[in-house]
């Protein structure tokens, strides 16, 4: 357990989050609960993700397990025999939420928000997994309800606890590489998964329907999602792949990328999204580049943001000799570039910085991603990566393929969560829940 903070101390290790500072008033210390005692927390979606999600936090008492699969959750169940086991969270939550503190959420991305906004509504502190929501209208639900509520809340970029990206957000906030105005990041894999046609005009969703496994609750799975019949190709790991389940390679990488992006400069929402690549009504795009304009905060200038997957490398990349990473952010600034991946970081060009002398770190290092959310749980201390900083982080990633799937330049007005002139972009930013589900 962390030593306690003073007010001084904890104003000063969170200035450098760039994320909202939220006071906690019923954290389990306000509430007369001692802080070193165990939480008591719900697993949703224990398989898989989950799975590791629950290990970081097996520290702490594990008191329900919510899967809809028996058998891609059966490793987890065994883990903690004296979990209660639910396949309905909205029925565990009925049974069993005067027992629980926290949940964590490792469900496909479409359960994230139902899940929740259920819990926080019950005033459980929430870590779910990256992208936060399905779609942009979820995400500012889910950061509106954790801070109405006051709760701690944690979204799964484990990156941002490590050193690297620490130190890379040093050196673009000292002016190691002057005044940034441009960043390209770039996801060099192709993107697999199920045979889709060429002719993008063509059904591409699985015409054959095999039996639903005996230990799938395939309705349950499907939650708020528009109705598929079964199949493999879209669970238990195909989802991904999905406009119904998912966003493709994007939602499920631009969160972790950009974070840097979004961390090193103060960014929130974009004034404007544009992108290209293949649409198909019911398939995620192969590759996409989307372009996003951030306007000045503060001191700080206008930014064009680029965003490159399942493309090959940008040809700003080859044209420049900057280093061919395979998956990367590149910062170019007014005195250099600076590029950087989840393990590294290299100011550019090398010969310029041959003698360039770090500056000193000024960034807290990390007690660890699962570790700082348990104990701000306990605490009221702070997450850094709350709901109200990975909520905007999750909004700007989203509507890339809304601008993609609508074709359109979109103007955006983030207040009122509307494209300018673009209603078609609507059922995009917030989809129709199936019949019997709601936030």
């Amino acid at each position: 357990m962390h030593q306690q903070l003073t007010r001084r101390d904890f104003l000063r290790k969170t200035a450098w989050s760039g994320s909202s500072l939220i006071i906690l008033s019923n954290s389990r210390l306000v509430r007369g609960t001692q802080a070193n005692e165990k939480l008591n927390i719900a697993g949703i979606g224990v398989g898989g993700r989950g799975a590791a999600d629950l290990n970081g936090v097996a520290s702490e008492n594990i008191v329900a397990l919510c899967d809809v699969d028996e058998k891609h959750a059966a490793q987890t169940f065994e883990r903690y025999p004296k979990a209660k086991r639910y396949k309905d969270f909205r029925k565990m939550f009925d049974e069993m939420h005067h027992k629980i503190d926290a949940v964590v959420i490792g469900t496909p991305d479409h359960t994230h928000a139902p899940a929740g906004v259920m819990a926080m509504k019950l005033g459980k502190h929430c870590y779910c997994e990256k992208p936060l929501t399905h779609s942009v209208y979820e995400a500012r639900v889910m950061a509106e309800l954790a801070r109405e509520k006051k709760l701690v809340t944690q979204m799964g970029t484990q990156i941002h606890a490590g050193s690297n990206y620490r130190r890379v957000v040093e050196l673009v906030q000292t002016g190691a590489i002057g005044t940034v105005r441009e960043v390209h990041v770039w996801l060099g894999a192709n993107f697999s998964g199920p045979p889709r046609p060429t002719d993008m005009s063509q059904p591409d969703v699985p015409s054959d329907r095999p039996a639903v496994p005996e230990t799938l609750d395939w309705d349950l799975w499907l939650g708020p999602a528009s109705y598929r019949p079964y199949h493999p190709a879209y669970a238990p790991f195909g989802w991904r792949y999905w406009w119904n389940f998912a966003n493709g390679q994007l939602g499920d990488f631009f969160c972790h990328y950009c974070d840097l992006a979004f961390w090193a400069l103060k960014l929130r929402h974009p004034v404007t999204v544009e992108a290209e690549g293949p649409v198909h009504p019911e398939s995620a795009a192969r590759w996409t580049i989307a372009r996003q304009e951030y306007p000045a905060r503060g001191d700080l200038p206008p930014v064009t943001l680029t965003w490159y997957n399942g493309g090959g490398y940008p040809a700003f990349v080859k044209e420049n000799k900057v280093p061919l990473w395979g998956n990367a952010v590149l910062f170019i600034g007014s005195k250099g570039m600076l590029i950087a991946d989840y393990g590294r970081g290299q100011l550019l060009p090398e010969e310029k910085f041959a003698d360039f002398e770090r500056p000193e770190p000024f960034i807290p290092d990390s007690i660890g991603h699962h570790r700082e959310w348990v104990e701000a749980c306990k605490t009221g201390g702070p997450t850094t990566c709350n709901f109200d900083y990975s909520g905007a982080l999750t909004e700007a990633a989203l509507l890339c393929n809304v601008a993609l799937r609508t074709g359109k330049k979109l103007t955006w007005d983030a207040r009122r969560l509307k494209a300018i002139g673009c209603p078609e972009a609507d059922v995009f930013i917030r989809r129709e829940y199936r019949k019997g589900w709601t936030l």
